[in-house]
């Protein structure tokens, strides 16, 4: 065990892309699993690897070229090159993300209307997420999380701490993509209604 961080670091730099497509699928699906835990249902493992499948394919993926092509395109880690990235990153790449987990999770779910939940809860979950990276973030996650994975964070390693920091992300937009509208406010009203439940319905000690 102790050697695993060792061996993890030299997946990294000889197969890149790989390790941080898995380490990052793995990061959000478990997201989507603790999310169902936290609603107290039963564990849905197909709708856990429809999850696991989309964000394999594709956004783990996306992630790993955009920000390759970010850095080329912005070297550098002087704080306007960080800020550049930054904006770029969330005008850009988080509509394209929440777009295609919307829509992409539809046609797994066989869904009729593969663009309904994203024409419901795109620019609810947008705002969410701006409000994610720009007010809780901008005092913590911006500088500890954004702004050290372009000026501190190696290349090869973005898309995994992506991953990381992301996973708050992951629950909440799992959550708004099998129950929510895409807002917070519909996120704490079920996940209180759930804990409230759990509590009056356990036996007394």
């Amino acid at each position: 065990m102790a050697g695993w961080w060792p061996a993890l670091s030299r997946a990294a730099r000889r197969h890149p892309w790989p390790t941080n497509v898995l380490l990052y699928g793995s990061l959000f699906t478990a997201g989507d699993a603790l999310q169902q835990r936290l609603q107290g249902g039963e564990a849905d493992w197909r709708q856990t690897r429809r999850v696991a499948t989309l964000v394999v394919t594709f956004h783990a993926n996306f992630n790993y070229v955009w920000l390759g092509l970010l850095e080329r395109a912005l070297p550098g880690r002087a704080p306007r090159a960080v800020l550049a990235k930054l904006l770029c990153d969330q005008v850009v790449a988080a509509p394209i993300a929440i777009s295609a987990f919307y829509a992409g999770m539809s046609i797994l779910q066989e869904k009729d209307d593969i663009f309904l939940d994203l024409k419901q809860k795109f620019w609810n979950t947008y705002l969410v997420s701006q409000a994610f990276e720009n007010v809780i973030s901008i005092v913590f996650c911006i500088y500890v999380c954004v702004l050290t994975n372009f000026s501190l964070v190696p290349v090869q390693w973005r898309t995994a701490y992506t991953g990381v920091c992301g996973f708050l992300w992951a629950i909440f937009i799992c959550f708004s993509q099998q129950s929510g509208d895409g807002t917070l406010k519909s996120a704490f009203t079920i996940f209180r209604t759930k804990w409230t439940s759990a509590i009056e319905g356990s036996p007394e000690k």
